[in-house]
């Protein structure tokens, strides 16, 4: 069985274990720098918010032996876990003064979403593109956004420069950023907690882990950085959830530490978190990353 017919296998078991007024559906998506994904759509008449659940992790326990019937139960349950109760008021998109409080910026590459760039605002940044999306939710499970598209600006009477402003000051108090060391952020995921005695790479996230990597733009976030560590730092992309932050002491250098990026990105990151294959430079007497 493909990952196709696995798909539409769990679709009607998924569908059998939910009620009357729940819809389940296959959508496929497109995502970051291109890529597309294939999962169920669940929309329930109650609300106007619902989630897609990829199966891709499932289906990699359905070739280990895991059956479907398993699987769909799983599902169903992590829809239970998903799911909105709250409806969002249509009406408040059309209202840029109802929304504007929920206005977020995230962080893409710019060279593979050239495509997607010719539709939404966005404003330059390195190599990078600083794009907007409202923010319906935020938890555990990631986010329940609506990106922002050149429509939008035209619909609210507002310019890019406008919306920028506003999310600079949300992004940061709706999704307030942290600073670990990668041992931290390794116990936390494997519950194993291995302290080295010095410490040379650290992690610049946010609190759910879900795109990240836009916290380097917080205000005063890098300089903060190099106050605690008293001296200039390599950032490095690791995906667009986060960002990698080296000592310059601690560093083997940046044509190393790019060969290294180029490497992961290539083997470890999935395609749509794939954020740059450049690394950055953090100058603390300039106060300014660069290439």
């Amino acid at each position: 069985m493909d990952y196709k017919q696995f798909l539409e296998t769990v679709e009607k078991k998924v569908r059998e274990n939910m009620g009357a007024h729940i819809r389940v559906s296959t959508r496929t998506v497109k995502k970051n720098n291109g890529t597309e994904r294939s999962g169920l759509l669940i929309e329930d008449d109650s609300t106007n918010i619902s989630p897609t659940i990829y199966l891709e992790e499932y289906y990699q326990q359905f070739l280990s032996g895991k059956g479907v019937d398993k699987i769909a139960k799983e599902v169903a349950d992590l829809y239970e876990d998903l799911k909105v109760d709250r409806p969002w008021d249509e009406q408040k998109l059309g209202e840029y003064d109802k929304i504007k409080e929920k206005v977020i910026y995230r962080l893409i590459g710019r060279e593979a979403n050239e495509e997607l760039l010719q539709e939404v605002p966005y404003v330059p940044y390195l190599d990078l593109a600083i794009i907007f999306c409202v923010l319906f939710e935020a938890g555990d499970y990631g986010m329940a956004t609506m990106m922002i598209r050149n429509r939008h600006l035209k619909l609210w009477h507002v310019t890019k420069e406008d919306i920028y402003h506003q999310a600079r000051y949300n992004t940061w108090h709706e999704l307030p950023g942290e600073f670990l060391t990668m041992s931290d952020l390794i116990a936390e995921l494997t519950g194993i907690k291995e302290k080295c005695p010095e410490e040379p790479m650290y992690v610049l996230t946010n609190q759910i882990r879900n795109y990240g990597a836009s916290a380097i733009l917080y205000p005063d976030r890098l300089a903060g950085i190099s106050l605690c560590l008293k001296e200039n730092f390599y950032v490095v992309p690791s995906s667009v959830h986060e960002m990698i932050i080296v000592p310059e002491s601690a560093s083997p250098g940046r044509r190393m530490l790019t060969e290294m990026l180029r490497e992961v990105n290539e083997t470890q990151v999935p395609d749509e978190d794939i954020l740059s294959d450049h690394v950055y430079y953090y100058d603390r007497k300039e106060r300014r990353l660069r290439l």
